[in-house]
């Protein structure tokens, strides 16, 4: 029953995100993302360059810039969501019941076959596992387009996630469940490592594949990524590893670190420091026409 559930939610988050993807204003037309930072740019002076960079961060036309827009958004709610779990489960109990109950039942509800289900699920969020498939994914790109960054897209991605994965649980430095005794020997517990990288990984997956083939299959895409993201978290629970507040800890921050990547990468365009030059080519003196 556990590894149904699994499949249930994270089959629905999947489709959740597939159709918000759908319903993505712009489709083919969305200009790029250096576009939108020139046009923004060249808005920037005075009030009116403050009400055109407003509508440009909103319009539904302009979904690269929308997209800007919410990968900030993106960044900062994950930012909140893991620091206020941290300071809750670190220094209150008051999602402690919730925690427990989740983790009780996934124990009673346990048995042999679920449990190496639900084990062959968290394997895609193990670092050897997204490593092998960063590489292949970097290869095929690499021989689709020659490009440099992607190799250091997919590894600041992956490394800077370990990284900050890592030092916040030393920070908070929580106790995992005691009903599973591996779990015991596997470090502290909050955020999940797992968690975080599979949410991390599979999104930046998702981006360069979406290169492949335009932006038709982004739904698709979209919904894997995150379907995946969840299934692995949901798995760590369910496995009785990790407590359901360090799941949604490791989602915030992986979805949060993998937006700040594809900012600093310009997106689809996958070139580091896109957006910034972008600004600088802004001509001053379109500024001042426009606005």
């Amino acid at each position: 029953m556990p590894f149904f559930i699994l499949l249930l939610i994270s089959v629905l988050a999947g489709l959740g995100a597939a159709f918000l993807t759908r319903r993505w204003p712009g489709g083919e037309t969305a200009p790029s993302v250096v576009e939108v930072v020139q046009e923004a740019g060249a808005h920037a002076t005075g009030p009116a360059g403050r009400r055109a960079r407003r509508a440009a961060r909103l319009d539904p036309e302009r979904a690269t810039g929308l997209a800007l827009t919410l990968a900030l958004a993106a960044i900062l709610v994950g930012g909140v969501v893991l620091a206020l779990l941290a300071v809750v489960v670190r220094s209150t109990d008051v999602l402690a019941g919730l925690d427990s109950s989740v983790a009780e039942w996934g124990d009673q509800h346990a048995n042999a076959w679920t449990h190496d289900a639900l084990t062959a699920v968290t394997y895609l969020g193990e670092t050897v596992s997204v490593v092998i498939v960063a590489i292949v994914v970097a290869g095929v790109e690499l021989a689709r387009t020659r490009s440099r960054w992607v190799a250091p897209f997919l590894g600041a991605v992956i490394l800077g996630d370990k990284l900050l994965t890592a030092g916040v649980k030393e920070l908070v430095d929580r106790a995992r469940p005691e009903i599973e005794a591996v779990a015991a020997t596997l470090g502290p517990s909050f955020p999940s490592g797992h968690t975080s990288t599979a949410a991390a990984s599979w999104a930046a997956f998702a981006l360069v594949a979406g290169r492949w083939w335009g932006r038709r299959p982004g739904p698709a895409l979209a919904g894997a990524a995150v379907g995946i993201a969840v299934a692995v978290a949901l798995s760590r629970v369910l496995l009785d590893v990790h407590w359901l507040t360090d799941v949604l800890g490791g989602l915030a921050l992986g979805w949060a670190w993998f937006a700040a990547c594809a900012i600093a990468f310009g997106g689809r365009l996958l070139s580091f420091g896109a957006s910034a030059r972008a600004a600088g080519q802004v001509d001053p003196s379109r500024s001042l026409s426009r606005s």
